[in-house]
């Protein structure tokens, strides 16, 4: 049975997603990263290794089994180290990534307590902000290899909205390898999580649309509608957005069609899809983004059938 990720814990974090990765740890929504930060967008923004500490609340409750440090892939905007902290929260043992631990073993530790600094990781892509990783397995389980979590799912007491876009919007945040659009606009920030719909060929609904499309290999719908408009859509169907072909959903497991992804004519990496509570705006990925503030941007998804 998947883990269910409640609203309570969500409630210290800004953006949230289970498929917005290359790692196999994240396949078939096995795993979430948790970004914290404030309003202001600190969720979405890269952050240097060298900037201020950033505080990582704990998603669960129970005590820490063990913490252990662990060699990360070299980069030059990233620590050497990352860190594993267990937690036994009574029911299986939660696995999180990417916090300098300030806990230790037998350490009793409730939802939103501090674990300890956020590290920026050489596994994250260099547009991606610092995070947590959340995952859980069964007691009995291996504890430390990277795949093998339980599936999770968005609990019935989590505020989702399912939003439309036209493809357009101006950068109200941009860097070297990203951008921020303000479209679409967040209908109730701090209050809800919102995130781009996933239609079918006739434009009915199918889910949220989460991952990165199309430079991750497959992506996810969270909260999928059956045809009553209940969760848990189990079928087989291509998945649209802005009208385009993005990917064919096996269940809630979205395989991409390659398609390509433009800004003002020139391509981009991609879309970084996720939930946001805060922004629900665009932000597109990539090297080299020549985006400026201000900007007003179009973009154009394009598919094998344009």
């Amino acid at each position: 049975m998947p883990v269910t990720l409640s609203a309570g814990s969500l409630a210290p974090f800004r953006r949230v997603t289970l498929y917005n990765s290359p790692f196999a740890a994240h396949d078939r929504g096995c795993a979430v990263d948790l970004y914290p930060g404030d309003a202001d967008g600190d969720a979405l923004r890269p952050n240097p290794e060298d900037g201020p500490a950033v505080d990582a609340p704990s998603p669960v409750a129970g005590e820490v089994v063990e913490t252990r440090t662990v060699r990360a892939p070299s980069q030059p905007y990233a620590a050497d180290d990352d860190h594993l902290i267990l937690v036994d929260t009574g029911e299986r043992v939660a696995r999180l990534l990417h916090v300098e631990p300030a806990v230790s073993a037998g350490d009793s530790v409730a939802v939103g307590d501090s674990l300890g600094r956020l590290v920026r990781a050489g596994f994250f892509a260099p547009w991606v902000a610092n995070h947590l990783h959340l995952g859980f397995r069964e007691y009995g389980a291996d504890h430390h290899r990277a795949a093998g979590s339980l599936p999770l799912e968005l609990g019935p007491d989590v505020a989702v909205d399912a939003l439309r876009w036209d493809g357009t919007g101006t950068v109200v945040a941009a860097g070297e390898t990203y951008a921020v659009l303000d479209r679409p606009a967040h209908p109730a920030p701090g209050e809800r999580f919102a995130g781009f719909v996933a239609t079918d060929a006739a434009g009915e609904p199918l889910g949220v649309l989460d991952g990165g499309l199309p430079h991750y290999d497959c992506g996810g719908l969270l909260r999928a509608l059956d045809a009553t408009g209940e969760a848990g859509r189990g079928d087989t169907t291509d998945a649209f957005l802005c009208g385009k072909r993005v990917g064919h959903a096996d269940g809630r497991d979205v395989t991409w069609t390659d398609p390509t992804v433009l800004a003002n004519g020139e391509p981009v990496r991609g879309i970084a899809l996720a939930l946001g509570r805060d922004h629900a705006g665009v932000k597109l990925v990539g090297e080299g983004i020549d985006l400026p503030v201000g900007t007003e941007v179009t973009v154009e998804i394009r598919t094998d059938s344009r």
